[in-house]
């Protein structure tokens, strides 16, 4: 047994709401899941050897939270707010926990993206007290042993999330700075889903980097050579996936930010293996269902008989494009007629048969070259945005391009030119690579838009109307998908789960007056992702793959859900 595990354990059932502790006094006051500070009472000190080790005042809980956001408001700057959450999340988890459950909207572009994308890039400048799991492609051999050394039984963990720190963001390759991706996520896993924080591990991947300013920085704490690829890399994702089912067998797998030609390939190796997930594939792709769903029934149409372009055909384009794909077969269209509903372009323009290095997860979407070829255009080997948009007349205008301002005005007039309600979104994040913004989108197309972005936007006003922008934000749905895996036990994540996730998003829209954001607002989050995590179970049971089946699904999904209060202390004497 660990250290962590003698030293106490969280029983079962409760929320989390009672731990077994066999230390006293001031090792206590060390651990963040057991700390709380001031908070602690006069006969909780006595009981536990803490008299004398704090001041005399017993500070209530929610005074606590007070304090803390006032010290979280002096920060100025994103990245000095991002240090005060980080310090707190070190000290007291159930203070951090309280203290972004309350204030989640506002808290979330800090201890996520884009203020994450900062913290990732000074990583090894800022480097203090890193909670995670480090496994080197060098070492191999001793993977088992690191993920041991968290001191976690086989039934302790529900989900793993790890990185390689290839694809961080919009940022690129950052190394082992890309752990914090991982705790960013862990931490939104359990303020807005309710996953025990204990529950989960993060870990990075150093396969070495290829940012030339890391491996010249005397300061920067990863293996120091260029990243390694081909077989030595899937060997060592092997061992690792290898030693994570054998360490830890009921836990879901959850890749974050690998690169391109990695993230669809590790999905597609292990998806039918082991109960894996990647959120930049299935996570963005539930959001963006959800709101297209959202959107379509609005117009009171069916997505089966949307025209849809993708301006970005990478792993989140893709994944985008295959869930909606499936929602079309889902409407009785057979899987060639609902491919033929999509055009999708990379940085060389439409993906046609006759596009040079197109990748594995693209080819389905690739159009016929024929098919183009009496359009009239400057090159046919280069068939542009604009081009596509005047010969197709999309209905969905979808952009994961990283490129700012290529939803041109003249693209989105000539789109709502045929058109009455155009759907536009513009995913691209943080908010400087957006592809355009929903004040331009709605003067162009005359208030006509249905918009949902990647960041935040603030509300849109025009006329005696406040357009509320949706923000696709994956927070959305991954966190519900991880508490429903973790609620059945599911053994694999289907097509149909992520589906299932994405049809719970969109049933919580009522767009019943103009102006109405097409997906829910943020700080309902812990609803969202209990709804999404019930439909999730369900769909796992009814795919075969659930080792427990909910009788009473609510009941069963709010057992699950850790809640942020001091838990009751059993003192093993």
């Amino acid at each position: 047994m660990g250290e962590q595990r003698r030293r106490y354990e969280v029983l079962p059932g409760n929320h989390g709401s009672r731990i077994k502790v066999n230390i006293r006094g001031e090792d206590i006051l060390h651990i963040p899941r057991l700390n709380r500070g001031t908070a602690f009472t006069t006969e909780e000190r006595k009981r536990l050897g803490l008299v004398g080790l704090l001041p005399s005042g017993v500070t209530p809980i929610d005074a606590q939270v007070h304090r803390a956001y006032q010290q979280f408001l002096e920060a100025r700057a994103p990245m000095a707010k991002f240090r005060r959450l980080a310090s707190l999340r070190d000290r007291n988890t159930v203070l951090f926990f309280r203290l972004l459950s309350e204030h989640i909207e506002e808290m979330m572009p800090i201890v996520y993206t884009p203020t994450i994308g900062i913290a990732i890039e000074q990583f090894s400048r800022q480097l203090t007290r890193v909670e995670g799991v480090f496994l080197s492609i060098d070492t191999p051999e001793d993977i088992e042993e690191a993920l041991l050394a968290k001191g976690r039984h086989a039934d302790d963990i529900d989900i793993i999330i790890v990185t390689d720190s290839e694809g961080i963001l919009g940022i690129g390759d950052q190394g082992v700075g890309g752990i914090q991706i991982c705790l960013g996520k862990k931490s939104l896993y359990t303020a807005a889903g309710g996953v025990d924080p204990n529950r989960m591990i993060s870990v990075c991947l150093d396969v070495g980097t290829n940012n030339l300013g890391l491996l010249n920085d005397d300061l920067y704490p990863g293996v120091r050579h260029a990243r390694v690829r081909g077989k030595a890399y899937d060997d060592f994702v092997d061992a690792f996936v290898t030693a994570a089912q054998k360490v830890f067998p009921h836990a879901m797998i959850h890749w974050e930010d690998f690169g391109a030609a990695n993230a669809h390939k590790i999905l597609d190796r292990y998806r039918d293996e082991v109960c894996t997930f990647n959120d930049d594939v299935q996570g963005t792709a539930a959001v963006v269902g959800a709101a297209a769903t959202a959107a379509v029934r609005a117009k009171g149409e069916r997505l089966r008989d949307q025209r849809v372009v993708v301006y970005g055909a990478g792993t989140a384009g893709i994944g985008i494009a295959d869930l909606l794909r499936e929602v079309m077969a889902g409407e009785g269209l057979d899987p060639d007629e609902a491919t033929d509903r999509f055009w999708c372009l990379n940085s060389r323009g439409l993906i046609t048969d006759a596009s040079a290095n197109v990748r594995d997860f693209q080819e389905p979407y690739a159009r016929d070259s024929l098919e183009v070829a009496d359009w009239e255009v400057d090159n046919q080997r280069r068939i542009s945005l604009a081009e596509v948009v005047s010969h197709i007349k999309p209905t969905i205008l979808i952009g994961t391009s990283g490129q700012p301002g290529t939803f041109s005005e003249k693209i989105v007039r000539e789109m709502a030119a045929h058109v009455d309600q155009p759907i536009i979104m513009p995913l691209s994040n943080p908010t400087p690579l957006v592809e355009a913004t929903p004040a331009d989108i709605l003067e162009w197309t005359d208030g006509r838009a249905l918009i949902a972005t990647g960041s935040p936007f603030d509300p849109v006003p025009r006329g005696d109307v406040e357009f509320e922008i949706a923000q696709a934000n994956n927070a959305l749905v991954f966190p519900g998908i991880g508490l429903g895996v973790a609620a059945c036990r599911a053994r694999r994540v289907t097509d149909k789960m992520i589906v299932a996730a994405a049809e719970a998003v969109a049933s919580m829209v009522q767009m019943s007056t103009p102006g109405t954001p097409l997906l829910p607002r943020i700080n309902d989050l812990r609803r969202v992702s209990a709804t999404v995590a019930i439909a999730v179970a369900q769909a796992a049971a009814e795919e075969g793959v659930a080792d427990v089946v909910l009788k009473d699904p609510v009941q069963d999904v709010f057992d699950r859900m850790w809640q942020p209060v001091y838990p009751e202390f059993i003192l093993d004497d």
